[in-house]
């Protein structure tokens, strides 16, 4: 290269956003040095020189396959999202026509009680099907973003197997992800002009989709089944010991995956505790249960300019939902933002719990939420239990979603 100094030159992209500088460094012509900038000869040659890429100590992915996977890596948050978009409405149907019927129906030490409200069963059953479609719907719109309309039908697919495998709603984005990739490789293959038309309608579904199925039944959903086993031996050792890390366990084990199958082992621990007296232990579960939801609808009230209007309003279902009980009204806020929600919501419902063992509360119902009240034990201690696990929650995830948005501020 020759003695000219190089020229810096930032290369805008979409959102206003910049990429590093290019540097443009002349390079003189073969066998002689570089002319001066205000006389560069035509057949002077430019260097553009990636600073990022000269000055970063992590390699890049080497290969076609290496930069696709690191393309789609980037683009994760804006695949979960997309399932997001499509998944909300689902929940906000389900967990309405939910609430609503259980709302209206006598709260017993079995639960709530629809052997003489036929119309609000019907109504629950209706709320429970739409619920249902939440977890394929959030992994076909995942494989959707990624791959386009032939990601649709192994999503589904993956997402209904999760379903059936008690995955819960990270197995259902796994299975999105996994369907969505796999289909936008199968879309790269060659194959004969004459096979083209038939490939996104018939071809690709049914190879994504056996590929996708076989693994979820052979890889999550075997050993979903001997975790729980081993998950739900270690609490009952651990109910004999100190009750309040009992209770941390409890508490973060409902919130982590809302719903799935760690969740529902310390919720049929809770509830089996019941049948031998020992009702504290459904009462640190009932508190913990409804924080996520109702913790994360008070943060989009707390914080409005930091949630999307789509937030909000799935804000206004969540907290429709935690007061009836339903973990599930979280999902929505966790599969768009796993990293910061899920470690928020589960220390929430951690100190929801502890407070609820260390005021004596104690659960009848196998159920949670402020509905459960007529069954409930020191009523005062589950709600101040209730209200402090939503408070961390709120405060904490809205702390945290405003440093981000600073930082995006400053990087920008």
């Amino acid at each position: 290269m020759g003695d000219a100094a190089p020229r810096a030159a930032a290369v805008p992209v979409g959102g206003g956003a910049a990429l590093a500088p290019l540097v443009v460094a002349q390079v003189a012509p073969r066998g002689g040095a570089a002319a001066p900038d205000h006389a560069t000869p035509r057949k002077a040659r430019y260097l553009l020189i990636d600073c990022a890429a000269v000055t970063t100590s992590t390699p890049r992915p080497t290969g076609r396959w290496g930069a696709l996977l690191s393309a789609h890596l980037a683009n994760s948050r804006r695949y979960l999202l997309s399932g997001v978009s499509y998944a909300i409405p689902f929940v906000a149907c389900g967990g309405i026509l939910i609430a609503t019927a259980i709302a209206f129906v006598p709260m017993t030490p079995a639960g709530p009680d629809f052997s003489n409200a036929p119309f609000l069963k019907l109504v629950l059953d209706i709320g429970t099907v739409a619920f249902s479609l939440l977890v394929p719907v959030l992994a076909g719109y995942i494989a959707f973003g990624i791959a386009d309309r032939p990601g649709l039908v192994a999503g589904f697919v993956g997402g209904a197997i999760a379903n059936q495998v008690g995955a819960g709603f990270l197995g259902g984005i796994v299975a999105g992800l996994l369907a969505g990739f796999v289909v936008h490789w199968i879309k790269k293959v060659p194959v004969p002009r004459t096979l083209r038309p038939v490939m996104p309608i018939l071809v690709i579904p049914v190879v994504s989709s056996l590929f996708v199925g076989a693994l979820m039944f052979a890889v999550i959903g075997a050993p979903i089944k001997d975790a729980m086993t081993s998950l739900s031996a270690w609490l009952a050792v651990m109910s004999t010991g100190n009750r309040i890390v009992l209770a941390v366990v409890l508490g973060a084990m409902i919130a982590f995956d809302m719903g799935g199958p760690v969740n529902k082992v310390a919720f049929f621990f809770g509830a089996a505790m019941i049948k031998e007296g020992n009702v504290a232990v459904m009462g640190a579960c009932a508190a913990a249960i409804c924080i996520p939801p109702l913790g994360l609808g008070l943060a989009t009230l707390l914080g409005r300019r930091l949630w999307s209007d789509e937030e909000r309003d799935a804000g206004w279902a969540a907290l429709a939902m935690g007061m009836i009980g339903i973990t599930e009204g979280a999902i929505p806020f966790a599969a768009a933002d796993p990293v910061r929600v899920i470690p928020t919501i589960m220390a929430g419902s951690a100190v929801g719990s502890v407070i609820a063992m260390l005021g004596g509360v104690g659960d009848h119902a196998p159920h949670g939420g402020p509905i459960v009240l007529p069954v409930v034990d020191n009523r005062l201690a589950y709600i101040a239990a209730i209200a402090a696990g939503c408070l961390v929650v709120a405060l904490v995830i809205n702390a945290l979603r405003r440093f981000a948005a600073g930082r995006a501020g400053r990087e920008a």
